[in-house]
C-alpha cells in the first residue's frame, strides 16, 4: 500500500468545516490503496471541539503530533479576554470592527504573522518531517489550508525530498478570502503575502481547489493549471432514519453563523410572512445550531422573531444532521464578500444528501448556485430578494402543509467523499499537464 503524508493544523478532536474535507477524505484512501499518515499539532487552539469525530478517523490511518506555539493566549491578554475564551469563525471580521484593541490585534496579525498565526509551527515542524521521513518514506505529500502555514511546510520539505510529489490543497484561497481586505495590511505585507501565496502555487505538483470560480481565480495568481475537488458529503453519515416532524415549520442552520453571513432579507422575510399568516406565525421555528453571531440575534429581535428561535450551541456532527432531518427548509447564507460567486460551503453538500429543501442565499450566478439548481435540492436568492424569499419559504409551507417534506435530487451522489476520495488519487502527481 502506497502512503500519503497529509499536512494539516484541523485534525479530530478538533470539530468545525476545516476538520471535514481530509477527516473524510482519508477515510476512504485505503480502499483506494493509500494508507494515510497524518501530521498535525499536539496542542491545537481550534474554535470548535468534537471529540465523536475520533471515531472517523480510519484504523489504518497513522496520526502524528508535534507541540505548536501559538500567539492566542497573547491576544486575548491583549485583548482582555479570558484564558478560556474560544474563538469564533470570522472573529477577523469581529475585531477588524472592534475596539482599538482588537483593530490593534488584526493589525498585528495581518503584518508581522504572514501568512498566518501558525506560521510558528512552519520550522520545527520541517525539522520533525526531515527525519521522520528518512525513516519511513512516502509516496505523496499533501498540505490543506487555511491555515496555509501548511503549504509553507510543505515548500520546506519539498527542498529536501523533491522527488515526491506534492499536493498543494487550498478548501479557502490566501489573498482572495473574503477576510483579506480586513487584514489593515501595509503594501509591504501585502507583497509578502502574495508573493509568499505564488511562490507555493507554483511550486506545488498539483494544486487543488473547491470550486470552479475559485479555479479560475487561483489559475490566474498561479499562472498554471488548478484542479477542482469538491468538498462532499459521506454516505455513512445519513444512515438513520427519522420521522417527519409536523409539529413546527422549521427552518434550520448547521454551523458557524458570522456577521458577514447574516440574511437580513430573510428574517424580514419571516417576519412580514409571520404578521400576514397567524397560522405560519403559530408553527414557525428557527433553528440556529452551532456559534452564532450576536447581529444575527438582534436583528431576529427586531424583525419579531425572537419567540420563535431555538438557538442550539455546537453538536456532534451527526447529532447535528439528525436534527436537521427534522426540518422543513435548510438555510444557506453566503458571505456578502467579494470572492462569493466561489464558496461553496461544505454543509452544502450533506443538506443535498439530507433530501430537504434549501434556501440559499447569495448571488444567482455563483458556483454554488450552479450546483443546486443542477442537482434540483432547493431555492437561490440574492441577498436582497424579500419577494422571492417570500415566495420560496411559501411553496416549502405550502408542500409542509400537504405532508410533502422530501426533494428528489439529481446527480448529487458525484459528490460522495467515496468518490472525491478516489478522484483526488488519479490526478497527475508527475506535476505534468
Amino acid at each position: 500500500m502506497k502512503r500519503v503524508l497529509i499536512i494539516t493544523y484541523y485534525w479530530p478532536p478538533s470539530g468545525g468545516g476545516g476538520v471535514m474535507r481530509w477527516l473524510k477524505m482519508s477515510k476512504y484512501l485505503p480502499e483506494n490503496g493509500w494508507q494515510p499518515v497524518v501530521y498535525t499539532p499536539e496542542n491545537p487552539d481550534p474554535s470548535v471541539q468534537d471529540e465523536s469525530l475520533l471515531r472517523e478517523v480510519h484504523p489504518a490511518t497513522e496520526v502524528i503530533r508535534t507541540p505548536i506555539r501559538e500567539p492566542y493566549d497573547l491576544y486575548r491578554k491583549l485583548t482582555g479576554k479570558k484564558k478560556s475564551a474560544e474563538f469564533k469563525a470570522g472573529y477577523i471580521s469581529e475585531a477588524s470592527r472592534g475596539n482599538w484593541k482588537d483593530r490593534f490585534s488584526v493589525f498585528l496579525r495581518g503584518n508581522f504573522l504572514i501568512p498566518d498565526p501558525r506560521v510558528f509551527w512552519v520550522r520545527p515542524s520541517v525539522k520533525f518531517l526531515k527525519k521522520y521521513l528518512k525513516e519511513n518514506p512516502v509516496d505523496l505529500m499533501v498540505t490543506t489550508g487555511p491555515p496555509h502555514s501548511m503549504h509553507l511546510i510543505g515548500a520546506g520539505m519539498k527542498k529536501y525530498f523533491p522527488e515526491i510529489p506534492w499536493l498543494a490543497d487550498f478548501r479557502d484561497p490566501w489573498t482572495e478570502i473574503d477576510f483579506y481586505h480586513r487584514l489593515k495590511l501595509t503594501s509591504l505585507a501585502d507583497k509578502i503575502h502574495r508573493g509568499m501565496e505564488r511562490k507555493i502555487l507554483q511550486s506545488a505538483d498539483v494544486v487543488t481547489t473547491v470550486s470552479p470560480y475559485l479555479k479560475q481565480t487561483t489559475e490566474k495568481i498561479a499562472g498554471r493549471k488548478v484542479e477542482v475537488i469538491h468538498n462532499g458529503f459521506d454516505p455513512e453519515d445519513f444512515d438513520f432514519k427519522v420521522d417527519p416532524d409536523y409539529s413546527h415549520f422549521t427552518l434550520s442552520h448547521f454551523g458557524a453563523f458570522n456577521r458577514d453571513r447574516n440574511p437580513s432579507a430573510l428574517w424580514k422575510a419571516l417576519g412580514m410572512l409571520k404578521n400576514e399568516n397567524p397560522e405560519f406565525g403559530m408553527k414557525l421555528r428557527i433553528q440556529l445550531i452551532g456559534q452564532t453571531d450576536d447581529t444575527i440575534l438582534r436583528d431576529l429581535e427586531r424583525e419579531g422573531l425572537g419567540d420563535h428561535l431555538v438557538l442550539i450551541g455546537h453538536m456532534k456532527h451527526r447529532e447535528g444532521l439528525r436534527l436537521l432531518a427534522e426540518s422543513q427548509l435548510l438555510l444557506l447564507p453566503l458571505n456578502d464578500a467579494p470572492n462569493v460567486r466561489g464558496i461553496l460551503p461544505g454543509k452544502m453538500y450533506e443538506y443535498m444528501a439530507l433530501r430537504r429543501p434549501i434556501l440559499a442565499i447569495g448571488p444567482p450566478d455563483g458556483d454554488f448556485a450552479d450546483i443546486i439548481r443542477e442537482t434540483r435540492t432547493g431555492y437561490v436568492q440574492g441577498f436582497d430578494a424579500v419577494d422571492g424569499i417570500k415566495s420560496d419559504i411559501l411553496k416549502t409551507w405550502s408542500d409542509f402543509m400537504e405532508g410533502k417534506l422530501e426533494v428528489s435530487p439529481e446527480g448529487y451522489e458525484k459528490f460522495s467523499r467515496k468518490n472525491l476520495a478516489r478522484k483526488i488519487m488519479q490526478l497527475p502527481f508527475s506535476g505534468e499537464y
